[in-house]
């Protein structure tokens, strides 16, 4: 499936209709293979111990692959997340920003799947995988 909506399109819907979390977050490419997404980590996304919390790479996580989907089915704001298994795998380094690799496994007409790969900026072995299916709404 086509493209739909560009990085400039993404990041502006999240500016929009996100805007609570928008500056969380920053869209570092949108094409055919997927979405990379950038948590711009800051003191409130650590846990104690000096590394990037759990919920601060769900979030990520979660978004990369909402605007995945996006990207290929335009702006559907009532799609969502109707599972999710996140494994930690190690542990990500404060002071760094985290990447966020998503790609649709299958995209249809009610849900889609996809995975996510989140590495810390620099390093080049993912520190989470993510598997996410969302539901879509009917058109």
């Amino acid at each position: 499936m086509a493209l739909v909506m560009d990085k400039a399109a993404l990041a502006a819907f999240l500016r929009r209709d996100f805007a609570q979390v928008a500056d969380d977050f920053r869209v570092e490419r949108a094409d055919e293979t997927g979405v990379c997404l950038r948590l711009v980590a800051q003191e409130r996304h650590l846990r104690p111990g000096g590394t990037v919390s759990g919920p601060a790479l769900f979030a990520l996580a979660d978004v990369a692959m909402y605007l995945a989907i996006l990207s290929r089915l335009g702006p559907v704001a009532l799609a969502v997340t109707t599972n999710c298994s996140i494994d930690f795998m190690r542990k990500p380094e404060a002071g760094r920003d985290v990447l966020a690799e998503a790609r649709l496994l299958k995209l249809g007409r009610t849900l889609a799947v996809g995975d996510v790969l989140v590495y810390s900026e620099g390093k080049p072995e993912p520190v989470a995988r993510a598997g996410l299916t969302y539901s879509i709404p009917p058109r």
